[in-house]
């Protein structure tokens, strides 16, 4: 599980740059497509960056976990609540300011 746990941190990393930019207010690495009823870009940006670090946190979380021998059945069972609710929250942010999630 050290490579499994390596790759996560890795990920995490990425997703965390992701999100910063995203929240700082760089919306155009967000598709176009998702954007097109989006009237306030600073507050869809903040909101949209919220959720990724949700997913960067279960990420990670679960990287975490992984290092642990025993827990690897755990850590992937908190990679998929935690992308769930990431998820969930991404299209919460989508219905709120795009008025839906296409």
């Amino acid at each position: 599980m050290l490579l499994y746990s390596i790759i996560m941190f890795l990920v995490a990393a990425i997703f965390t740059v992701l999100s910063i930019a995203i929240y700082r207010g760089k919306t155009d690495l967000i598709h176009d497509y998702h954007q097109t009823k989006v009237k306030d870009k600073a507050a869809y940006g903040k909101a949209f960056g919220k959720a990724m670090f949700v997913i960067t946190a279960a990420i990670l979380l679960s990287g975490i976990i992984g290092l642990i021998e025993i827990l690897e059945l755990l850590a992937v069972a908190v990679l998929i609540i935690g992308l769930i609710i990431g998820f969930v929250c991404i299209a919460a942010v989508q219905k709120k300011f795009n008025n839906g999630i296409f």
